[in-house]
């Protein structure tokens, strides 16, 4: 990378490009594989643990080109060292008007204006890419003092460091989003086989179906359909949210993505017995770490066949065989926002329980 390729911020603090590898053994992955240190370092400083760490491989994935989302990202680099990293992803839907954001950086360099002189460059870039929304969503550990709610009505976030940057840019609170963790023990195992079996009562006229990605041929179509519903069913207040279209082929390269990756996903399924079709299902996915945190990603009920215990049968139907899967794992994050009491009344019965909140900040371009 020349340094004419980089953006000088501030004195001493220069805003890197970042150049996506082939591979992890390519001669171009440092400024990759430093960036994800730096990302590691400020999750472990806002969450006190490594459950959302990651390698450098795993990741890596997931940055490559995609016709689906459009990324741009760059390293923060204060006299040389990398304090930090920002990206725009830009939603390849059409007309979509929508840019969402990131601007992580280590602690020791808050206060120094360089989230602020970074902010400037995403806005810029926003607006370079034809882009009016711009929403971002900010951790917000638990704290005492002020507060502040969304116009959702439901949930709240102290007005810590993270609130007082997006206020200060123009941005509105529009939703928030509770992170919760379930420990994964002898007790959990008998609440959740006690919930499955009077959910299994409730949905006798549905069957569960699980796999491993990648999917088989024969529930392509079924999963694509319940992933384009996950965005336009799911909860998302007044955020700006693109109706995704999923197909065979968006499907496979989910796939091929998550497999290359060396993470395994686990999706639960629900078919309805008369029809043959899928109608809800779950995610479950493991880090290549088989002693880190799982993950719980997306989970979905189509509409018209709620009232049939369905979510609660997916979830549990999905960690009675996650133990097999994923043993050592020593619990299972997940995150809902906090108008869906339908999902949260499931997962605290399993056992979930709060860690942080999630605000969901939005701000749209004059």
């Amino acid at each position: 990378m020349s340094a004419r390729d980089a953006t000088l911020l501030l004195p001493g603090v220069e805003l890197v490009p970042l150049t996506i590898p082939a591979s992890i053994d390519a001669a171009d992955a440092g400024d990759f594989v430093e960036m994800i240190r730096v990302r590691n370092e400020v999750y472990c400083e806002i969450n006190g643990n490594d459950d959302e760490s990651a390698s450098p491989a795993e990741l890596l994935p997931l940055f490559q080109r995609s016709e689906y989302t459009r990324r741009i990202w760059w390293i923060v680099r204060l006299d040389g060292a990398a304090v930090g990293r920002v990206g725009i992803e830009l939603p390849q839907e059409s007309g979509s008007r929508v840019a969402y954001w990131w601007i992580e950086l280590l602690r020791r360099v808050w206060s120094r204006d360089i989230g602020s002189a970074a902010h400037a460059v995403l806005e810029r870039t926003a607006r370079e890419h034809d882009r009016s929304i711009l929403q971002s969503w900010a951790a917000h550990p638990h704290a005492g003092g002020d507060r502040l709610a969304p116009p959702t009505g439901f949930g709240s976030i102290p007005h810590d460091h993270a609130a007082r940057f997006m206020l200060r840019h123009g941005y509105t609170l529009e939703q928030v989003e509770r992170q919760s963790a379930l420990t994964l023990d002898a007790a959990a195992d008998r609440r959740i086989e006690g919930l499955l079996a009077t959910a299994r009562r409730a949905s006798e006229d549905y069957d569960v179906v699980r796999w491993m990605l990648p999917t088989p041929e024969e529930f392509v179509d079924g999963y694509a359909w319940l992933k384009s519903r996950m965005s336009t069913d799911a909860p998302s207040g007044d955020l700006d949210v693109d109706e995704e279209e999923w197909d065979a082929a968006r499907v496979r390269d989910h796939d091929a993505r998550f497999v290359e990756s060396g993470r395994m996903l686990q999706v639960t399924a629900a078919r309805h017995v008369p029809t043959g079709t899928l109608v809800a299902f779950n995610e479950l996915a493991a880090s290549t770490d088989p002693d880190r945190a799982s993950q719980q990603e997306d989970t979905l009920v189509l509409r018209e066949h709620r009232g049939h215990r369905l979510g609660m049968r997916v979830k549990c139907e999905g960690l009675v065989a996650w133990r097999t899967v994923a043993p050592q794992a020593p619990r299972v994050l997940t995150w809902n926002a906090e108008e869906n009491r339908p999902m949260l009344d499931i997962n605290e019965a399993i056992g979930f329980v709060p860690v942080l909140s999630n605000g969901a900040w939005k701000k749209e371009l004059g």
